[in-house]
Parts: C-alpha cells; structure tokens; sequence
C-alpha cells in the first residue's frame, strides 16, 4: 500500500534552484535511507514530506490521514518537566484521561448515580482502545534502550540534560509516538556503540515506515531496503539495501559515462561533417545536420566525486615509537562531596603507527581521557604521558579549536602567516570553499561546513598523533569516506573516538573499551573485537528484552489490581447490573477465602522464582558485558558457553513469567469471588 509518493519535485529558493525532478514512491513498511553531500536539500525533502513546505513544481501526496513524525519537530518539548514526561508527550492525552480516571473512581466512592457512572465507563473504555495499558511499559523500554534510567526518568529534570542527551530524548519521544511513518534526521549522532546497536534492532522490528537520513553506512546497511541518493541537483531511487545501492550506484555512473562519451563523439563527427561541408556541395546535408543536431537532448556528464574535499594528512617529524604510555593510571572528576573516579588504575601503550578505537558509553569518560592526555587535566594517581618528540592534532567533538569571530580566510591565513593569498584560497577551496566564500564568519558556518574547516586546519598541523573525538557527526558519507581515504594513508598515529563502526572497522588496529571505570586494551582490529565479543552484544540485547517483559507484565498486574478495586459500572459495559447473589461461587465462604489463599501463595511462589531467575539473567549479562572477558581466546570460549547459558535462562525467565502473569490474573478472580461471597 503506497503512503506517499513526491512525483518531479522541484525546490527554488528565489533565482536558486535547489533540485528538481526528484520521484519517488513510500510503501507501508518501506525502510528508506536518503543520502547525500551536505546542502543538497536532504531536509528541505523532509519538509516537503510533513507538508511543512510545498515543492515549487511537481507533486507530494500523502494518503489520507497519515500520520508523519519529523524528529525536529519535537526538540521543544512543551510542557514537559521529567524525562519521562517529555519522552511520553505524545501520549499527554492519556496521561490526563488516565489522571481523570482516578479522581472519578475516588468520586465514585462517595456518589454513584447513573451519569458519573455512563461517564467513567465510556472514558475507562476509551483508555484502554488507544493503548493506555500499554503505552507506559514502551515508553520505558524505549528510554531503557536509549541509556536513560526509566525509573529515574519519571522524576529526573528535563531542564537538566545536556544537548546529546535532549537529542536521545527528542529521539524516544518520535519512537515511541503512534505516527504511520518515522522521519529520522541523523538520529545515531548523539549515540554510543551499544545505543546505535539498539536502535537498529529497534528498527528493524517496528511495523512503522521508516525515512531517515544518516551519514552512518553501517547503520544504514543494517537498517534501510530502499536508498535515495540525492546529487546534482537531482535525486535517484535505488531498490535494496546500502550495499546494493553502492554497487547500482557505480554501475549507474558507469552507463551514464559510457552514454556521454558515445554521444560526444557523435557530436563532435557531425560538427566536423558540418564545417567541412556547410559551404560546399554538400551544404544542405550539412544544414540539416546542424539543424538535427541543435534539437538532439545532450546528455550531462555523470555527477561523481567533484566537490568532494581533497583531504591530505601528512606528518613532519617522525616521532618517537613509544607513542602514549600509561601505569597505574587513576583519573576522576570533582563532584559534590568528593571526586568521582572515572577510569581506574589503567596500563597500556600505544605505539607509533597504530590506530587506536576508543570505546565505551556516552559520559563514561573517553573525552576526559583525551583531556587528561594532552595535559589539560592531572590524572589523580599514576602515570599518562606521551611519548617523545610527539606532535598532537586535537579534532574536539564540539569543534572548539576553530575560531568564530574569524573568516575562513583569516583562520587559514594565521596559520600560514607566509602563505600568498592564492595559496590560502587554494588550500580552502580543497575543502569545498570557493570564491567570496572564504571571506564569511566561521560563526554563519552549519555544523558540517565547520567541520571541514577543522579539517583543513588539522592538515596544516603535519603532527604525528591524530586525535579525533567524533569526527564523522557532522560530516556527510563521501566526506568520511575521504577522511576515511586519508586517515588510511597516513603515516602517523592515530585515537580515533568513534560511533561509526564502518570507519573503525576499515581503520582501528588497536580497541581499549572503557566500562565500569575499567580501561580494557584488546590488541588486535576493531573487526576482530566485535567478532571476539559478540556475546556481550547478545547478553545487552537479551537484558533489553527480559526487562521489557518484565515491565509489561508488571504494568499488566497493576492494571489488574487497579481494575479491580474500581467500580464496574453496568452502563458502560452495556449489560444489565445482576444482583449480588447471581454472581456468588459456589460453596461458602470459607472455601473463597481458602481459595484466595491459595491463589496468593501461588503469585508469591511464581514471583520468587521470577526474581531468583531476574538475578541469574543480570549475573550472566554482567559477566558478558566485562571487556576484560574477550582478551583471550579462553574468554571467548568461556563467553559462548555463559551466552549458551544466559539464552537458557532466558526461556526459563520467560516461562516464569507468564507463570507469574496467570497466577496473578487467578488470584484476582479468587479475591472477587471472595468479594461477591461477602457481598
């Protein structure tokens, strides 16, 4: 079934065509993924789908009544105080019906007549036909998934958050929300490893359709069926995923390249027939071939990689082999009432020529070990120095190091106080700034023009220690793969901190994993780590999923109870009220009360085993989860058989719980029985 189709559209903002003749068609279902170099109109496309924006030709249709949510719609969160509130506010209708519903149940207490009781009954019914019983455990799964503590969410202050996590939060609130189609603009950019890994089984497994655009392939070859590639002003539809979409992609350019060159020879023969012949005996013939070849369409020559930032990483001097060494290394941050300890007592080297992946969690410390190294902050016992002769090159994730009261010109120019002015402009130019453009502020700069200049900045350094701290965020595809081009032909040393496993996977020789305020060093490649610890991922995913259960069922337990001790009015169930002694069990009331007693050693029984059998799953997924497990070839083998284990108590787990749901649901019928007995 087609949810939306964009038929030749065309964007021009004045005299400035932005695309035009771009077409393509949504199925419910479809996973698309827009890709493209960074200005082409990839979010003005967005805009065209919400109907924030009308194409200036051509068409969008949408099928009626779809319900489209765009990720930056929600970066105000209204008014929302808690994290869970604000990740729940599109649900703030059932918030307040389901806060409606307790005080009319309290009234009900007091005064019953017949239209308080229609009322309750007609909103109670309401309530539970748009999801109110189960909206609550998604929101927390969701949020679980997204690293924030559900339980802490519900009172934590969203006026608190730093701006990565408002964009996790922003990201919980699209997902969760009731929308038909899901537009995702970047959404792995304030996202750890774990996290991105969540979000694309979360993906994968929504019956939502799915528009995104990232700059992330990994994610984007896990996730996306369908690829729009946005490029000379115009866009192309590829059917199948990121993979195949690069192969079409180069087969495409290939046909279109061979169609130039063919038709450009044509050209170029009838052009030399014509003024070889336009004032001879053949001049008719040479008219009409003239005349046929001003009304022949030209085709263009093939869109490939020009304007792509000619990237160049050069280091001067060599540099000693002993490149970052550690002892014992301690380091912590002041916190009220004393200092937190971030890292532990860590030991290990880098040595010249290495590429080193720094892993771990957002806030778990990795730019504080950054800082710590390049002397910006004192480690608080132990040793972390760099070696000798070393020369460093800091790409900081907020960007900080390129200056903003300065025009590109000026920054280039202070840096190469000897350089001509044809060389700074040439030297800009290599990263996409031509013309007058050299002359604006680095403060009217986007994000991924920034980044470039802090490119172009480190290129100059020709230091021998390359420190980038996520450098892809802001970059689009064919500017990583540049950088990725670049960083693979440099001679240096590099720490790569990184969400974007494709560029630690083609790159990373070295991986310490930071977790638990423990540093683990893995020596060997960023591919061999995640083969090696492919356990760990499972053992998050099956954590991920037994406590979403867990929550399910829980919620499922306190709708029961809260049901029962609520009035159920005949009006609203639509059947007549029966008297009290129609509905008494058989037997008398000591029998009810022996059943209910039972019935509730029985929830007791079923809870105790669910908890012995939580505590098991959490010890097994705590175990997997420890880097340190992964170092050698007999903790792998020990990880498979503790993730062998871990998937069996997972089964057992899932048993007891639905143990556990029907021992519950048995007990609150035993309980009214025993009510209606007493009745």
């Amino acid at each position: 079934m087609t949810l939306l189709s964009v038929s030749n559209a065309g964007v021009d903002f004045g005299a400035t065509r932005l695309f035009d003749g771009i077409t393509f068609t949504v199925a419910a279902g479809d996973r698309w993924g827009i890709v493209g170099r960074n200005g082409l109109g990839k979010t003005t496309l967005f805009k065209l789908i919400t109907g924030a924006m009308q194409p200036t030709r051509g068409q969008v249709s949408r099928q009626p009544g779809l319900r489209v949510s765009l990720l930056e719609q929600y970066r105000d969160f209204g008014g929302a105080r808690t994290v869970w509130e604000a990740a729940a506010g599109q649900f703030s209708d059932l918030l307040a019906l389901e806060k409606s519903l307790a005080e009319q149940a309290s009234a009900l207490g007091e005064s019953s007549s017949e239209a308080a009781l229609e009322k309750y009954g007609h909103d109670l019914e309401r309530f539970e036909r748009e999801g109110g019983y189960t909206f609550a455990p998604r929101v927390d799964a969701v949020l679980h998934g997204l690293g924030f503590d559900p339980v802490e969410a519900r009172t934590r202050p969203l006026e608190r958050l730093s701006g990565g996590e408002r964009g996790r939060v922003g990201l919980a609130r699209q997902l969760v929300s009731p929308a038909d189609v899901l537009l995702l603009d970047e959404p792995t950019n304030h996202l750890d490893l774990e996290t991105t890994d969540w979000l694309e089984q979360y993906l994968r497994e929504t019956d939502k359709t799915i528009i995104l655009i990232s700059h992330d392939r990994a994610f984007l070859a896990a996730v996306v069926d369908h690829v729009l590639h946005v490029e000379g002003g115009s866009a192309a539809a590829y059917t199948g995923g990121y993979e195949s979409f690069i192969q079409q992609r180069e087969e495409r350019r290939l046909t279109q390249q061979r169609q130039f060159e063919k038709q450009s020879r044509i050209v170029a023969a009838e052009q030399d027939y014509i003024a070889r012949n336009l004032a001879g005996q053949n001049s008719k013939q040479a008219k009409g071939r003239r005349k046929r070849l001003e009304r022949l369409p030209r085709l263009s020559a093939p869109v490939g990689a020009e304007g792509v930032m000619a990237l160049r990483l050069e280091s001067g001097e060599r540099g000693g082999d002993q490149v970052v060494v550690a002892k014992d290394a301690t380091i912590t941050v002041p916190e009220p009432g004393g200092e937190r300890v971030l890292i532990d007592r860590f030991t290990g080297r880098l040595t010249r020529g290495e590429v080193l992946g720094l892993l771990g969690p957002n806030g778990a410390g990795k730019s504080t070990l950054l800082k710590t190294l390049l002397g910006e902050r004192n480690v608080a016992s132990g040793q972390l120095t760099l070696g000798g002769s070393i020369a460093v090159a800091y790409y900081r994730q907020d960007l900080a190091q390129v200056p903003l009261d300065r025009t590109l010109y000026e920054v280039i120019a202070d840096l190469r106080p000897t350089w001509e002015r044809r060389m700074v402009q040439g030297h800009l130019g290599r990263f996409g700034f031509s013309g007058d453009e050299v002359q604006r502020r680095a403060d009217s700069l986007s994000g991924g023009e920034r980044a470039r200049v802090a490119l172009a900045m480190m290129m100059l350094s020709r230091a021998n220690l390359l420190i980038l701290d996520e450098p892809t965020n802001h970059l689009d595809v064919e500017s990583i793969e540049a950088l990725e081009d670049a960083l693979e032909a440099y001679d240096g040393t590099v720490i790569l901190v990184s969400h974007d496993r494709a560029l630690l996977r083609a790159l990373a020789t070295k991986v310490w994993v930071l977790h638990n305020r423990h540093l683990t060093e893995f020596d060997g490649s960023f591919a061999e780590w995640e083969a090696a610890s492919e356990e760990r991922a499972h053992a998050a995913s099956v954590s991920a999923a037994e406590e979403e259960q867990l929550r399910r069922v829980k919620e499922r337990q306190k709708t029961q109870r809260r049901e029962a001790s609520q009035p159920a009015p005949p009006a609203a169930r639509g059947q007549p009220a029966q008297p009290a002694h129609a509905a008494r069990p058989a037997g008398d009331g000591r029998d009810a009360r022996r059943q209910a007693r039972e019935a509730q050693k029985a929830v007791e029984a079923a809870e105790g085993e669910v908890g012995r059998l939580e505590a098991q799953v959490q010890a097994l997924t705590r175990a997997l989860e420890d880097p340190e497990l992964y170092t050698t070839p007999a903790g792998v083998l020990k990880s498979a058989a503790m993730g062998a284990e871990l998937e069996r108590a997972k089964r057992t787990l899932d048993g007891a719980l639905e143990r556990w749901t029907a021992a519950t649901e048995a007990a609150e019928r035993a309980a009214e029985a025993m009510r209606r007995v007493k009745a």
